[in-house]
């Protein structure tokens, strides 16, 4: 169970062996309808892209979202996983093992990796954690990598434009994950190591540097607060 900040923080938030042993707690825990939008994104996936589509998750993190699609598709993919951090894809092996899926991993730094030509690529709360100096090149990066008529999906944690109603959103997340049972103290622990971090944009700034990157269409998947999936199109 994540206990991660019960303790004062030292550092910040980094992907280390401590977060990866518990971060699928940490995922249902903290970000509201995690395990429906990763069955909402696999569905959609499922039912639009061909047999034999060559599917790349960046920030895979524990594989859940390729589990999630090897599961439940009758066709078969070529599914990858690119994650720079070692401790996550330990975890990630595992699962995959236990199940015998046919997933393969590669441990490597998202912004010098090659992704070769992809159907789909998936970035599941991965955006907010690349400088945004380097964010819009990166798009442009996953824009072409993607066949035409490629799909990009891809979930954000975003901010308000309106910071009073943007306010309003951040006290009701945190109730949620008090319910979730986060002390304050936990809560504010974390806000502070993510602090410079995750950089988050607004909706309309997430779906402006995807159309800007050459997306003919861009469109919310999902929301709730400032949670959102986002779907595009090559």
């Amino acid at each position: 169970m994540d206990k991660v900040f019960t303790k004062p923080i030292k550092k910040q938030f980094e992907f280390d062996e401590n977060v990866a042993i518990v971060f699928d707690d940490m995922l249902d825990r903290s970000v509201p309808f995690y395990k429906e939008v990763i069955e909402f994104v696999s569905d959609f996936i499922c039912l639009h892209v061909k047999s034999n589509a060559s599917i790349l998750d960046l920030g895979c993190s524990t594989a859940n979202t390729l589990l999630a699609l090897w599961k439940k598709s009758n066709k078969t993919y070529n599914l990858v996983g690119i994650d720079n951090a070692e401790a996550m894809l330990d975890i990630a092996k595992r699962k995959i093992l236990a199940y015998n899926a046919p997933i393969a991993l590669r441990c490597e730094d998202i912004l010098s990796a090659d992704f070769a030509l992809q159907d789909v690529i998936i970035a599941n709360y991965m955006l907010q954690f690349i400088r945004p100096i380097e964010r819009a090149d990166f798009v442009s990066k996953i824009y072409n990598s993607l066949n035409k008529d490629g799909i990009f999906v891809f979930s954000e944690k975003i901010v308000f434009e309106d910071k009073a109603l943007g306010k309003q959103m951040i006290d009701l997340y945190h109730a949620f994950k008090k319910k979730q049972g986060y002390s304050d103290f936990e809560i504010s622990q974390k806000r502070e190591a993510l602090e410079n971090v995750l950089v988050p944009y607004t909706e309309e700034e997430n779906k402006k540097m995807v159309k800007n990157a050459g997306f003919k269409t861009v469109e919310t998947f999902f929301k709730w607060g400032n949670f959102v999936t986002f779907v595009a199109i090559k």
